[in-house]
């Protein structure tokens, strides 16, 4: 696939695609069960709840005692789907998620919005940066990060028919759509959104557009890149991780997330034992966010479209 090929279709928040994958995961099974900790139309459940309000239970601001009911529902066979701010979905829940979701394998779907700079002007104390490396680490826990509203949607139907935790990540920003409308999503598949020799691009979340508007601008330069989307990034697709490396020798990896513990980690981690060769990791460089502008943040914070051409500039000089 040419990277030129990859185009926005219009801008949504990926907030609005968990709002309408629910709805219609409440339409194709009768077990779903939405939750939220005094959040309606930031997780756009005003449809579901319309539809299905024996099926909807607002727990009010009460996140702990929302994981432990999710819990229990999940234990009676339903399929809880949880909904508040990433910050509270994990960092304030962590314990509950461990110890009542996690170490017994319940079946809940932890979703959490507003996650990473692109909260803004909300700042530090919500701009959570460390929810991906908390969650990835916890054992049988899948990890999801989609890249745009459709592909949130998507993700939401496939954690219908997935069995076990899991962890969904979205967004508060509107941001540009270039996923197909009704493209399945695989859960643990990787995407190969671009074609090339020089330089891999993998990178997750909202941070996947700037990986295609950086490569762009690369292959106008003569630089052949290989643009890689990771939307799961547990169970990571390590077959496309490897086959891309072995091709490049070389690797940007992008995340809107601290440089520990999460893709950059994770990626790393896959190459040091298989494919050893340069890195450059464009994410928040061990500090915590500030109130501010989506895009101005992303760009005081080196996650910005120019930064990963000079991430990849420089790490094919070190080949």
């Amino acid at each position: 696939m040419n990277i030129h090929d990859i185009v926005s279709t219009g801008s949504k928040a990926t907030r609005d695609g968990y709002g309408e994958g629910i709805y219609e995961a409440g339409k194709r099974n009768k077990e779903v069960i939405a939750m939220a900790a005094d959040l309606l139309g930031s997780l756009k459940l005003e449809q579901f709840i319309e539809a299905f309000p024996d099926r909807f239970v607002q727990m009010g601001i009460s996140e702990a005692n929302m994981m432990g009911v999710a819990a229990g529902l999940a234990t009676a066979g339903k399929i809880p789907f949880t909904g508040t701010f990433a910050n509270f979905s994990t960092g304030r829940v962590y314990d509950q998620i461990r110890q009542s979701i996690a170490y017994s394998g319940k079946n809940v779907k932890i979703c959490a919005s507003h996650a990473g700079l692109t909260l803004g002007e909300d700042g530090a104390t919500h701009q959570i940066l460390e929810d991906i490396g908390m969650m990835r680490m916890l054992p049988g826990m899948t990890v999801i990060c989609p890249v745009d509203a459709n592909q949130t949607k998507q993700a939401v139907l496939a954690l219908v028919d997935h069995v076990g935790p899991a962890y969904l990540r979205f967004g508060r920003p509107n941001w540009p759509v270039f996923t197909g409308a009704d493209t399945p999503f695989v859960i643990g598949k990787a995407d190969r959104l671009g074609s090339g020799t020089d330089v891999s691009i993998f990178a997750t979340g909202l941070m996947v557009w700037n990986a295609v508007e950086a490569a762009k601008a690369l292959e106008d330069q003569g630089v052949s890149v290989d643009v890689i989307s990771v939307p799961t990034v547990k169970p990571l697709d390590e077959a496309m991780i490897l086959d891309s490396l072995s091709k490049t020798r070389c690797a940007v990896v992008c995340e809107e997330h601290q440089i520990n513990g999460g893709l950059c980690d994770a990626i790393a981690h896959v190459a040091v034992k298989n494919q050893p060769c340069p890195m450059e990791f464009v994410a928040v460089k061990d500090s915590f966010g500030e109130s501010g502008k989506p895009m101005e943040l992303l760009k005081k914070y080196g996650l910005d479209v120019d930064n990963i051409v000079r991430a990849a500039q420089n790490v094919i000089k070190r080949k």
